[in-house]
C-alpha cells in the first residue's frame, strides 16, 4: 500500500512539475509584440525602406500576399512587387494603421485586422487588411496578407 502512496505521489509530483515548466501562453503579450513588428513595418515604410518593411514577413516561397493585383507567391516575389509599385518616396508616402483587432487562433497563430492609409501628394490610399502571424523560430512574422 506504501509503494503505491508512494508512485502516486511521484506521479503527481512529475505532472506539476512538467506543468511549472511550460511556459505561460499570454495572449496580451503575444499581442504588443505583434504590435510592435507592425509599427516597426510603418516606420520602415515611413522612411522609405521596403527592405526593412519586409523584416515583418516570413522570408519564405510560402508567404502569400494577395490583393487587388492578385496573389504574389513569396517574400522575394512580394517584394518586388513593392519595389514596383512604390519605386520612390513620392508613391510611398507616409503608412499609417489603424488596427482594429488582434485575435489568438493558437499560441503560435494570431490575425490581425485593421485598415491602413497612405498619405501621397499623388493621391491617397486606403484599404483594409487581413494578416495572420505566426511565431516561427520565436519570431512573430506574417505568413499571409490580404489587402484590398
Amino acid at each position: 500500500m506504501k509503494s503505491k502512496f508512494l508512485l502516486l505521489l511521484t506521479f503527481c509530483l512529475s505532472a506539476a512539475c512538467s506543468q511549472l515548466s511550460k511556459p505561460k501562453f499570454d495572449p496580451k503579450a503575444e499581442e504588443e509584440v505583434i504590435r510592435a513588428v507592425l509599427n516597426a513595418e510603418q516606420i520602415a515604410w515611413n522612411n522609405g525602406d521596403i527592405d526593412a518593411f519586409m523584416e515583418g514577413f516570413w522570408k519564405s516561397d510560402s508567404l502569400q500576399f494577395v490583393s487587388a493585383r492578385g496573389v504574389n507567391h513569396g517574400w522575394e516575389e512580394t517584394r518586388q512587387g513593392y519595389k514596383l509599385r512604390y519605386a520612390d518616396r513620392a508613391a510611398m508616402g507616409t503608412l499609417s494603421y489603424e488596427i482594429l483587432q488582434v485575435t489568438p487562433l493558437a499560441s503560435d497563430v494570431f490575425v490581425v485586422m485593421g485598415k491602413y492609409h497612405v498619405t501621397r501628394d499623388i493621391g491617397n490610399l486606403d484599404g483594409a487588411f487581413t494578416v495572420i502571424f505566426k511565431k516561427i523560430k520565436g519570431k512573430w512574422v506574417a505568413i499571409y496578407d490580404h489587402s484590398a
